[in-house]
């Protein structure tokens, strides 16, 4: 069982801050690195997998350095987003030129088994090149882990996977976290993150904004103050009533809609009919304004 750790870790490129004194703890078990697009995932991914030295900080692997420990690379798989780019090899080729670059002593019978694994024998005499999606992320899955690594970082894993293969690879990756693996996927999606992973870390523009079970942060999501626009017959009049109502913090005229920011949605939702009906107001539209995972995250920063 390994322990992945980062001590105020920051890497900048630069006058560019990508990961801003970061410090995680991923031990065994899957692990959901959760943010928006652009959050610093990749950066933090290579950092871990001992391609990216920090700028500050430390990243150690079982209390060891991983950046400039060739050792270490024994330990860690890694399958990153961007697209393979030996399309001319088979995937068999493919995954057996890792297990021989590990110097594994049975490769051949090593990359037979992992083949086997992510359900890729079949197709694995046909060129890179001509598999889907999906197939490419399964064979880039086995040759991440054909040296039978304690550590799996996967950036992205479920880009551009149809439903099917989806799920294929996430019974894989959950049966690896069963097995006392150390398995941590990035995602940009909420959904993809809640189905996989209880323990989460979630970064926005670099920093690292929450830490912990699944549940207890997905609520901290739902609870967050809201803003809504909401359209009616007469705005001012409505505007009005609205703030008198404990659940709402503010209300604002912006052009034709009122900006609403509410603490209590349920609250909210199911007063306002009856409130725009007491008034002889004409509701016309209701609409999250900020249901973004940016604003998300960004409440989640701040708090």
């Amino acid at each position: 069982m390994s322990n992945l750790v980062l001590d105020s870790a920051s890497r900048w490129f630069g006058n560019v801050v990508a990961v801003n004194d970061v410090s995680l703890n991923i031990g065994p078990g899957v692990t959901g690195l959760l943010g928006p697009n652009g959050a610093g995932k990749t950066t933090l991914m290579a950092m871990m997998a001992g391609f990216l030295a920090p700028s500050a900080g430390h990243v150690t692997l079982d209390g060891r350095p991983v950046w400039r420990n060739t050792e270490i690379y024994r330990q860690i798989g890694l399958v990153p987003e961007r697209e393979l780019s030996f399309g001319y090899l088979t995937g068999r080729q493919f995954v057996r030129a890792n297990a021989d670059l590990h110097r594994l002593p049975d490769a051949a019978q090593a990359t037979e088994r992992i083949l086997a694994e992510v359900d890729m024998v079949e197709p694995a005499a046909r060129r890179l090149d001509t598999y889907s999606k999906g197939m490419r992320q399964r064979v880039k899955i086995a040759a991440a882990l054909v040296h039978e690594p304690s550590v799996l970082l996967l950036d992205e894993p479920f880009n551009g996977v149809d439903p099917r293969q989806r799920m294929h690879l996430m019974d894989l990756l959950r049966r690896l976290g069963d097995d006392g693996r150390t398995v941590l996927f990035s995602s940009h999606i909420l959904e993809e993150v809640e189905r996989l992973a209880r323990h989460i870390e979630v970064v926005v523009s670099g920093r690292h904004a929450a830490s912990g079970d699944f549940g207890a942060i997905r609520r901290l999501m739902t609870d967050r103050p809201v803003r809504y626009a909401v359209q009616s017959s007469d705005n001012r009049t409505l505007g009005a009533a609205l703030m008198a109502q404990d659940s709402v913090r503010s209300v604002s005229l912006r052009g034709d809609h009122l900006d609403v920011q509410v603490d209590d949605l349920g609250s909210f939702a199911v007063s306002l009919p009856g409130l725009a009906k007491q008034h002889d107001v004409t509701l016309f539209e209701l609409s999250p304004s900020d249901e973004s995972l940016e604003s998300v995250f960004a409440y989640l920063v701040a708090r």
